[in-house]
């Protein structure tokens, strides 16, 4: 071979290996006439390439050097190097940054890909803590939520550790939500998802007769591949015009591929069900018929899965949980229940509902209607004056619920001792007294142990008919909230008690610690408010956190503290395995009181059921200890979208509604400091960008340690927590952003009309 000098200098072990078994490399392209099928060539070709990188003498070679000791023809340089690309993408060799070619030295990790709009991404590895991250030019046509193969790469990007993708085993993404705009001989589709890196190209032909503005589902055809080229696709959905009522919050909908209609063979299954209890369902069950109860929801509920009863035995207070048997009407493997696993979850949408079960059973039969018998499962408790459940019984019972309660119902009879409630539901003030001690109790001991209490205003978004927002506020919990929740928690501790020393297999609700280095992050930016927190080198008690909370309660920094404790916390999670829950410092925890709307739930009401009646048999111990995996990481997953595309509907009708309000001023808080500017958050939930270009007369810079914003001439700092009025600049639903600037008196500039905005507004 005519190899250049430096490469027979460096790779003269090589060379002399080479000469003894010439057959490992030269001539492995000259096939031209030797009668061997085109895929069979194909694959020798890749043999010998690996071969060579297997000899003990071989270094890592560029192309052209590859070239050059195989003896590869200047024609057939093209077949080379896509040889080497699909022995890239099947994991078999790798390459380095200064693209050199080699056998991967490590075993490739198997994740889900993650994109970003600047075309880098982030691989999720089950069971490793940290996401990888992939640069871009080692992105290698993966689409967001592509499942794939990564090699780990010795540099990192800030903390995290970067990886390359070597293979894609599968697309996540195959069809898409977006805007369709048209141009002279072809359209384009821009992706709703913000995540993807580029427009989906859509030839005339298969438009499907999209306009300018048409909110379209694109089906994926052409991924566009490594070399960066942008997708191609064709629509198969037109789903109204962006303008149109309900198109917004339909676009949501299929974008994070929510279900809608429910199957014919599981509606059908559904209008089977019996409408009303009857004598062979109440046989064998135990009858508290005449045992008053209530049920308490908000005002607009409909699926009541959950209802309370409270008398008094002495000194202590017998409390009965009441759920719903939903698991009576969904039989495993049913058609309801196969389509409850796939949903996973009902979910919340700022306009709708989509619920796990058909309205049949979730407004029906299955729900604790008042006045008529239901089926449930009951959990009743002992529990004595310092909170201590002191005995308990699970039961199969038929119940029959007296009043259906509202939480500003129950609040005004306990906190208001409002004459009028009082006086409708006299003969339940006593029982809700007596459940407002219990609670109070409950949940000083919950505290005591080291329970996080969260209490974040929830938003509270007011809609016209046709979907457009009228009003925003903050939902706020009251007593009755407070109340249900107690006792929620507490039936659901006492039953993963139970099930954890029966050793039976159950699903738990778990919540690991947090990670040591957020939280050392979350102990330095504290520092400089003039707080501390006790935390090891491995964990951090519950208990510390919560003394935070207590200490911050009523402080101008509590809402921002608050936010950064929770952000330095893991996700809670559905597992097989009953490790704790950290937040509410449990050891044992499990989601047993709404079968309605969560599917965990329902499933162990099953296994409750089989236990109660001695059927938790070794056969069906392993049929459970075979599928319960499978169902807490598929109803993990359905939780996850269905919080993500509630946020979603949310943000999309608050950056509607501030779309009316641009040029108005308000007082906010600064809830958030990064590099590229200050988030604001308003009174109402609302949240906006400041952006850093926007803030007046100086440079500023972004200072991490004390999580700030400073000038670097005037020493002006903006800091987490603090008060600060500022202007609505710009609001794009389409975008879902919210942009704030300063109003002219917080630049020095008083024009006279920002302070006439501000009065009026406040």
């Amino acid at each position: 071979c005519a190899l250049p000098i430096y490469f027979l200098a460096v790779n003269r072990k090589l060379l002399c290996c080479l000469l003894l078994k010439p057959a490992a490399c030269c001539g492995v392209f000259d096939m031209r006439n030797r009668g061997i099928m085109t895929q069979n060539k194909t694959e020798i070709r890749k043999m010998r390439i690996l071969d060579l990188m297997e000899e003990p003498s071989y270094v890592p070679m560029r192309e052209k050097e590859l070239a050059c000791i195989m003896q590869v023809d200047p024609e057939d340089k093209p077949e080379l190097k896509r040889i080497l690309q699909e022995l890239l993408t099947e994991g078999k060799i790798q390459i380095n940054k200064r693209g050199r070619y080699s056998k991967p030295e490590q075993q490739l990790l198997t994740g889900v890909f993650t994109s970003h709009q600047k075309g880098f991404g982030f691989v999720q590895i089950e069971g490793r803590e940290e996401d990888l991250y992939i640069p871009e030019d080692q992105v290698n046509g993966a689409y967001h939520l592509d499942t794939v193969e990564v090699r780990i790469l010795p540099e990192r990007h800030g903390q995290r550790q970067e990886a390359q993708i070597a293979r894609i085993l599968a697309r996540g993404t195959t069809h898409v939500v977006g805007t369709y705009q048209k141009s002279r001989n072809f359209g384009f589709v821009i992706p709703d998802n913000t995540k993807l890196p580029s427009d989906i190209f859509v030839s005339q032909e298969r438009s499907k007769g999209a306009v300018s503005g048409s909110k379209v589902v694109v089906e994926i055809t052409d991924y566009g591949g490594a070399k960066r080229r942008s997708p191609e696709g064709k629509v198969v959905e037109i789903l109204g015009h962006i303008n149109d009522p309900g198109v917004d919050i339909m676009s949501i909908v299929r974008n994070f591929d929510l279900p809608e209609a429910f199957p014919e063979k599981v509606m059908n299954q559904a209008e089977r069900c019996a409408p009303e209890v009857t004598e062979a369902d109440r046989e064998g069950r135990l009858d508290l018929r005449d045992l008053t109860m209530v049920t308490i929801d908000g005002e607009d509920a409909k699926d009541l899965d959950d209802a309370v009863s409270l008398t008094r035995e002495g000194g202590n207070y017998c409390l009965g949980v009441h759920i719903a048997d939903v698991s009576n009407y969904v039989q495993e493997n049913s058609a309801l229940d196969r389509e409850a696993l796939k949903r996973g979850t009902s979910v919340y949408l700022v306009d709708r509902v989509i619920p796990m079960l058909p309205h049949a059973l979730s407004n029906g039969i299955c729900s604790l209607n008042a006045g008529e018998d239901r089926l449930a499962l009951s959990c009743l408790m002992t529990v004595n004056p310092k909170g201590e459940v002191t005995d308990y019984r699970l039961a199969e019972s038929v119940i029959h619920v007296n009043r259906r309660m509202t939480y500003t119902s129950v609040a005004r009879i306990i906190e208001d001792q409002d004459p009028k409630e009082c006086e409708e539901y006299k003969e339940l003030v006593p029982m809700f007294r007596d459940m407002a001690r219990l609670s109070s109790i409950i949940r000083k001991r919950r505290q005591k142990r080291g329970a996080i209490d969260f209490d974040f205003p929830e938003s509270k978004i007011i809609l016209d008919e046709e979907g457009h927002p009228l009003e925003i506020r903050p939902y706020e919990r009251n007593t009755a909230t407070k109340l249900i929740e107690d006792f929620m928690l507490l039936a659901n501790e006492t039953v993963a008690q139970h099930f954890y020393w029966l050793q039976a297999p159950f699903v738990y609700r778990v919540h690991d610690n947090p990670d040591p280095e957020k939280i050392h992050r979350l102990s330095l930016f504290i520092h400089n408010f003039g707080y501390s927190m006790k935390a090891g080198q491995e964990e951090i008690h519950p208990m510390e956190l919560q003394k935070l909370l207590n200490k911050i309660e009523g402080t101008p920094e509590e809402a921002l503290i608050s936010r950064l404790t929770l952000r330095s916390m893991k996700q809670a999670k559905y597992s097989t395995e009953c490790t704790g829950h950290f937040g509410l410092a449990s050891q044992y925890y499990c989601h047993f009181t709404s079968p309605i709307r969560r599917y965990p739930d329902l499933q162990i009401h099953r296994i409750i059921k089989e236990q109660l009646r001695g059927r938790l048999v070794e056969s069906r111990i392993t049929h459970y200890e075979q599928i319960l995996p499978q169902v807490a990481k598929q109803s993990s997953q359905m939780e996850r979208r269905a919080d993500e595309a509630e946020r979603e509907t949310d943000k999309l009708k608050k950056t509607e509604f501030m779309e009316k309000h641009i040029g108005e001023i308000y007082e906010g808080v600064i809830s958030g400091v990064t590099a590229w500017g200050l988030y604001v958050e308003l009174p109402n939930t609302v949240e906006g960008l400041v952006h850093v270009s926007m803030l007046p007369g100086d440079y500023y810079y972004y200072d991490e340690a004390a999580c700030e914003m400073r000038g670097s001439q005037t020493g002006r700092t903006y800091k987490l927590g603090e008060k600060l009025r500022v202007k609505v600049k710009f609001a794009d639903r389409f975008t879902r952003t919210i942009d704030f600037i300063l109003p002219y008196e917080e630049e020095g500039i008083d024009d006279g009309e920002g302070s006439n905005e501000a009065g009026s507004k406040q």
